[in-house]
C-alpha cells in the first residue's frame, strides 16, 4: 500500500525486481554457504550481511539501468504499451545470465575451492576439451533444463508484476515532487552501487578483512568476483619456465629441500637460542623514501639530518632496492617478500593473489598492529593485510583523534605520536607496521607545525641540481624527517623502546636526475626510482654499521625474524641480511619496472635490464661512468645475470599465485 501511494509506477516495477534478485541472491548464499561449510562451522551473520551488501550493489545497477531505459519515452513500459515486450525479452536475458553466473560459480567452488573469477574465459582456449570435461563431469542436459524451466517462470513473474503494478492506482503528484522522487531514487541507486560511506568503494578484498578464507568465500557475490578479475584474467606463470629456472634458484635462495616437480621454495630456520623477553618489532615503510634526496648520500641540500645521525646508530643498508615503483608494489614486497610483477595493475588488486603466506605469522605470541594514516581501502591493501596477518589490530584515520588534513588523512608526525600511544599501552610483544603518507602530493605540511618545522626557501637552479623539482617537495621530504625525529624522541621516552627492533625503509624512490651524486646509469636506467634507504635500529640488539652490499625490500622480514631470534619459514625471495655466510655470496636484487616494460637485477657493480616489450638488452656499470668493456669476463657476467633476471621474475610470478597460507 506504501508503494502504491508514495512511488511512480516505474518505480514500484524496479523495487520488485530488485527484490526479487535479493531474495534469489539470498537464497543461494544460503545453499552454498551450508553445501561447502566445513566441518562443524557455525553460521556467520557477518558473512551474510556483507554479502547482503555486495548483492544490493548488483541489483542497485539492474535499477539504475531499468531507469536510465525507461527514460527514453518509447521505452518506458508504462507510457507505451508496446514497450512490454522489449523489456520481457529483457527480463528473460538478464535471468539466463543471473543462472549462468550463478551455475557456473557453484561449480566453479566445487572444482577448484575458489568463487567465479575471470580465470574460467581461460578455459575458452581449449574449449573443446573443457567442454568434454564438463559433458562428463556435470549434469548438463539436466542443467539446461532447469535454466529454460527457471526462466519461462521468471518471465511470467515479470509479466505478472506489470500486470499488478498497471492496475494499482496512479501517483499523482506535482512535477516537482516527481522529479525530487526520482532524484532520491537516483542517489539511493547510486550510494548502494558504491556500496559504503567513504573515500573508498565497497571491493572484493573487504570480503578478506573478516580475516577467514570460507567466510570471505561465502561473502562474495560471483557477479562482484567476476567482474574484479577481470582484467587479471590472464595473470599466470610458465610452469616449463619456472622448472628451467628453479636449479638457479636453489643455489640463489640456498633451498633446503629442493623439489623441481613440486617446486619447493620452502626453507626453515630455527635459532639455536632465543630471548626471554621477546623484542617488540617496528617496521616503518618511508613514503617516497628517494635515496638520492637524503643526507645519507650526501645531498648539500642535508633533507635528513635527523635520520642521517640515526642511520649512524644502527645497521644501515645504503643499497637497498624496491623491486617496483610505488606504495602497494612496495607493501606487497615488504609483507609477503615477493616481487610484484602483476601488469598493469597491482598484486593487491588482484583477487587470485590475496591469499598469501607471511612471515609476521611466525612472530607467536605477538600483537600484529599496523598503522596508516588513512584509509586501507586504498588500492585494496585491507585485504592483503587482514586476511594474511592472523589477529591484525589496523588503525586508520578514524580510529586517531587528530584531524585529517588531506587526502591521505592524518599528518605523519600525528600517525607516529598516535601510534606511539598505542604500542606503550601494549602488554604482549607486537610487531606494529607504520606507513607514512605526507611526503606525497599535495605535499601538505600541517600549520600546527610551522612554529617548530621551519620551511626552507632553495633556488630553482640548486633544486634541480640535488634531485628537486620544487621547493615545496623540498619542505616535504625534510617534513618527514622532522616526523622521524618527534616519533624517536616519543619512543625513547617510552619502556618498550629499550626492547625493540626499528626498522625505516623506502617504499619505493621517485624517478629524477640524481646529478652528481651518483654515477650516469642510475639516472639514465631510472635506479634512483627504486633505490631507498634501509636502517635496522636497536641501541639493545644491533651494533652500528653501514653495509653497501645490495639488497632488496623483500629481506626485510626474514632479517628481522633472524634479530628476534623467531624460527620461521621463509617461502619468499628474501634473505637474512645479517647471515655473514649468505652475504659473503653474490647477491641480487630483482627490479622490474612497469612503465617501460623492462625486468633486470642489480649486482654490487653492474645494473642488467631488458625490455619486455623490445627485447633491448643492456649492461651498466653502478659504480662509476665507465662504460663496460667488451670481453668475455663481461659477456660471462652478462649471460649470468640473463638467467639470474629471468629466474626471478618467472619465479615471482609463479609465487604471486602459490605461496598461500598453509591451512
Amino acid at each position: 500500500m506504501l508503494l502504491q501511494e508514495k512511488l511512480p509506477k516505474l518505480l514500484r516495477l524496479i523495487v520488485a525486481v530488485m527484490f526479487t534478485f535479493l531474495i534469489l541472491m539470498t537464497a543461494y548464499r544460503f545453499f552454498f554457504f551450508y553445501n561447502y561449510r566445513p566441518l562443524n562451522r557455525p553460521f556467520s551473520g557477518s558473512a551474510f550481511l556483507l554479502g547482503l551488501r555486495y548483492d544490493l550493489r548488483i541489483v542497485s545497477v539492474i535499477g539504475l539501468s531499468m531507469l536510465i531505459l525507461a527514460a527514453f519515452r518509447p521505452l518506458n513500459p508504462f507510457r507505451r504499451e508496446s514497450a512490454r515486450p522489449f523489456w520481457l525479452i529483457l527480463a528473460g536475458i538478464a535471468f539466463i545470465l543471473f543462472l549462468i553466473f550463478y551455475g557456473a560459480d557453484f561449480y566453479h567452488f566445487d572444482y577448484l575451492k575458489q568463487r567465479l573469477n575471470a580465470s574460467v574465459l581461460n578455459y575458452l582456449q581449449d574449449a573443446g576439451i573443457s567442454f568434454g570435461m564438463m559433458w562428463q563431469t556435470y549434469p548438463l542436459i539436466r542443467i539446461l533444463l532447469a535454466v529454460i524451466v527457471l526462466s519461462v517462470l521468471f518471465i511470467w513473474w515479470i509479466r505478472y508484476l506489470f500486470g499488478k503494478i498497471n492496475v494499482s492506482a496512479s501517483y499523482n503528484a506535482k512535477k516537482r515532487t516527481r522529479v525530487i522522487t526520482y532524484t532520491i531514487a537516483v542517489l539511493l541507486l547510486a550510494i548502494s552501487i558504491f556500496g559504503k560511506l567513504g573515500q573508498y568503494p565497497l571491493r572484493w578484498s573487504d570480503a578478506f578483512s573478516i580475516g577467514d578464507d570460507f567466510k570471505a568465500s561465502a561473502a562474495l557475490n560471483p557477479f562482484q568476483s567476476f567482474f574484479s578479475t577481470l582484467s587479471f584474467r590472464n595473470s599466470s606463470y610458465d610452469a616449463a619456465k619456472v622448472r628451467a629456472s628453479y636449479p638457479l634458484m636453489t643455489e640463489l635462495l640456498g633451498l633446503q629441500n629442493p623439489d623441481s616437480v613440486k617446486l619447493n621454495f620452502e626453507r626453515n630456520y630455527s635459532p639455536v637460542d632465543s630471548f626471554v623477553n621477546k623484542p617488540n618489532i617496528v617496521v616503518v615503510i618511508c613514503e617516497s623514501f628517494s635515496a638520492y634526496k637524503s643526507s645519507m648520500y650526501g645531498n648539500p641540500l642535508n633533507t635528513t639530518p635527523f635520520f642521517n645521525e640515526l642511520s649512524k646508530q644502527g645497521a644501515f643498508f645504503d643499497r637497498c632496492f624496491t623491486p617496483a615503483y610505488g606504495t602497494a608494489r612496495g607493501v606487497w614486497a615488504t609483507i609477503t617478500g615477493i616481487p610484484d610483477v602483476e601488469n598493469p595493475r597491482t598484486a593487491s588488486r588482484n583477487p587470485a593473489a590475496v591469499d598469501q603466506r607471511c612471515i609476521i605469522n611466525d612472530f607467536k605470541g605477538y600483537q600484529p598492529l599496523y598503522f596508516i594514516g588513512g584509509d586501507a581501502s586504498w588500492a585494496n591493501i585491507r585485504g592483503l593485510l587482514t586476511n594474511n596477518i592472523h589477529g591484525l589490530k589496523l588503525y586508520q584515520q578514524d580510529d586517531y583523534k587528530a584531524a585529517k588534513v588531506d587526502v591521505w588523512g592524518i599528518s605523519d608526525k600525528n600517525l607516529f605520536l598516535e601510534s606511539n600511544k598505542i604500542l606503550k599501552e601494549q602488554r604482549a610483544p607486537f610487531f606494529a607496521v607504520i606507513q607514512t603518507a605526507d611526503n606525497h602530493r599535495p605535499y601538505t605540511i600541517p600549520s600546527e607545525d610551522l612554529q617548530e618545522f621551519k620551511k626552507v626557501n632553495v633556488p630553482e637552479d640548486s633544486l634541480k641540481t640535488y634531485g628537486f623539482i620544487s621547493n615545496d617537495e623540498l619542505n616535504a621530504f625534510r617534513y618527514t624527517d622532522f616526523s622521524y625525529k618527534k616519533f624517536m624522541e616519543a619512543a625513547r621516552k617510552e619502556k618498550y623502546f629499550q626492547n625493540t627492533i626499528f626498522v625505516f625503509v623506502g617504499d619505493h624512490g621517485i624517478r629524477g636526475d640524481a646529478g652528481p651524486l651518483f654515477p650516469k646509469a642510475w639516472t639514465a636506467q631510472g635506479l634512483d626510482c627504486e633505490h631507498v634507504p634501509l636502517l635496522f635500529y636497536s641501541p639493545a640488539f644491533i651494533q652500528p654499521k653501514r653495509e653497501s652490499g645490495v639488497c632488496s625490500q623483500v629481506d626485510i622480514l626474514p632479517s628481522l625474524a633472524a634479530l628476534a631470534k623467531i624460527p620461521y619459514s621463509n617461502n619468499t625471495l628474501g634473505k637474512n641480511l645479517f647471515d655473514s655466510a649468505a652475504r659473503a655470496k653474490q647477491n641480487f636484487a630483482f627490479i622490474i619496472d612497469h612503465d617501460v616494460r623492462s625486468i633486470g637485477v642489480v649486482s654490487n657493480e653492474y645494473y642488467y635490464l631488458k625490455n619486455l616489450k623490445s627485447g633491448l638488452k643492456e649492461m651498466v656499470s653502478v659504480k662509476n661512468n665507465d662504460p663496460v668493456p667488451q670481453n668475455a669476463k663481461t659477456d660471462s657476467v652478462k649471460k649470468h645475470m640473463d638467467r639470474v633476471t629471468d629466474a626471478y621474475y618467472y619465479t615471482s610470478q609463479y609465487l604471486l599465485l602459490n605461496n598461500k597460507k598453509k591451512n
